[in-house]
């Protein structure tokens, strides 16, 4: 009797035990990832500016 109530009471655990057992999944984003690259153009059109003005003003030095 004794060992019957002993394993029903295993039997138990072992259920409660897998059954609260954290799982872990990594999965494949579903949609595709984008990346904005608005920053870079923003960076080109400053570089195009900043050579403009510097041809600008090249041998004005009494300007300012």
């Amino acid at each position: 009797m004794r060992a019957r109530q002993l394993i029903s009471v295993g039997l138990l655990y072992a259920m409660v035990v897998t059954g609260c057992t954290p799982t872990v999944a990594v999965k494949a984003p579903t949609e595709p990832i984008t990346v904005n690259l608005n920053v870079k153009i923003e960076h080109e059109i400053r570089v195009k500016v900043d050579r403009d003005l510097d041809n600008l003003f090249e041998g004005k030095d009494g300007i300012f």
